[in-house]
């Protein structure tokens, strides 16, 4: 924790990467370090104070995820493995339609809109299946179970997209509570829109995805464009 303008501040996130500051308003991370975040700018920067060291600045939301209370102190070697864990999801999957286009909230909608018109049809005869979903930087898993019981769903079918080939994702912007994500196929100019619905909102559902993709851009640039480290002699 943290005393912020006299208060007591509990931490938020935790450090993902190291980051070296370029500027002066920025903030120094190594990883693992706790985190009070205040504030998260339109341009995914966040704006709070590193506990560790005690200083206030900026930096990418990208090189920190968010503490539950439910995470123990982890160590360097864990730290993607907790972030994993984190968002895993219970909704109800209502089936795929293939699109035109990789992108767009109207080819979105428009495809939520016709997967639930076909649901309506048959939703005495075959209800929609539960599912756990989990979230990652490697793609999103479902894990279906006809019975409806979340306690048996690894008995089910899974289902594995893998999120370089996710191009775009929503909620409904007249109803939240339905989730759809747009999937590219792996060989082909074709694409597929699939449509869940949850009991309350599935905005977390959609910044979750939000969350892995800077997470899996981050990596990306890390490993293509890598920052060591200057010494002059």
């Amino acid at each position: 924790s943290i005393v912020v303008r006299g208060k007591k501040r509990e931490q938020t996130h935790r450090a993902m990467y190291r980051f070296i500051p370029r500027h002066q308003d920025e903030l120094a991370l190594n990883v693992a370090d706790p985190l009070y975040v205040e504030r998260e700018a339109e341009d995914l920067w966040f704006e709070g104070w590193n506990i560790r060291t005690e200083k206030y600045g900026v930096f990418p939301s990208a090189y920190a995820y968010e503490a539950g209370p439910e995470q123990e102190e982890i160590g360097q070697s864990d730290i993607l493995v907790v972030w994993l864990e984190k968002n895993r999801y219970t909704l109800k999957f209502l089936g795929s339609v293939e699109v035109p286009y990789h992108k767009g909230n109207d080819v979105l909608c428009q495809a939520m809109e016709k997967v639930m018109k076909a649901r309506r049809m048959t939703l005495h005869t075959k209800p929609p299946q539960v599912c756990a979903v989990d979230i990652s930087d490697k793609g999103i898993k479902m894990v279906e179970n006809s019975n409806g019981q979340v306690s048996t769903l690894q008995e089910g079918q899974n289902y594995f997209f893998a999120l370089k080939n996710i191009s775009f994702c929503g909620y409904h912007p007249r109803n939240n509570r339905y989730f759809g994500f747009i999937t590219k196929h792996p060989a082909e100019r074709r694409f597929a829109c699939h449509v869940l619905v949850s009991e309350d909102s599935t905005r977390p559902v959609a910044e979750a995805l939000g969350r892995a993709f800077r997470k899996f851009y981050a990596e990306y640039m890390d490993y293509t464009h890598p920052t060591e480290d200057i010494y002059m002699e």
